[in-house]
């Protein structure tokens, strides 16, 4: 099974910028998406963006769309989010998953609050 840690969460004002990572213990054929998910205090998780690690190609929720952008590095089995315009209804405990959908075993997180 690969192991993931995410990193680089803090506190942000609104309009601010941060980039998470999600190191992987590595890139599999057989399960090729990094899924970011979040979960905003007393709320349930929710699907933030998808990368295919074979094809590069990404998905976004609407909510992030033009602000958040995910990204890896194959030298490093990293996955990057990179979040601009920061709200803070962005506020929460981010996770990346390998699987489609988010569905499955998470890592610690890694904490995003924005406010001013």
């Amino acid at each position: 099974q690969v192991q993931l840690v995410e990193s680089g969460g803090g506190w942000v004002q609104p309009g601010g910028s941060l980039r998470l990572s999600c190191t992987a213990s590595e890139f599999t054929r057989s399960r090729p998406f990094i899924v970011w998910v979040r979960q905003a205090p007393g709320k349930g998780l929710k699907w933030v963006s998808r990368i295919d690690t074979r094809t590069e190609t990404e998905s976004y929720t609407d909510e992030v769309k033009g602000r958040f952008r995910t990204s890896l590095d194959h030298a490093k089995a990293t996955v990057y989010l990179q979040m601009n315009n920061l709200i803070p209804d962005d506020t929460a405990m981010y996770y990346c998953v390998n699987s489609w959908d988010g569905s499955g075993s998470r890592g610690q997180g890694t904490q995003v609050t924005v406010s001013s």
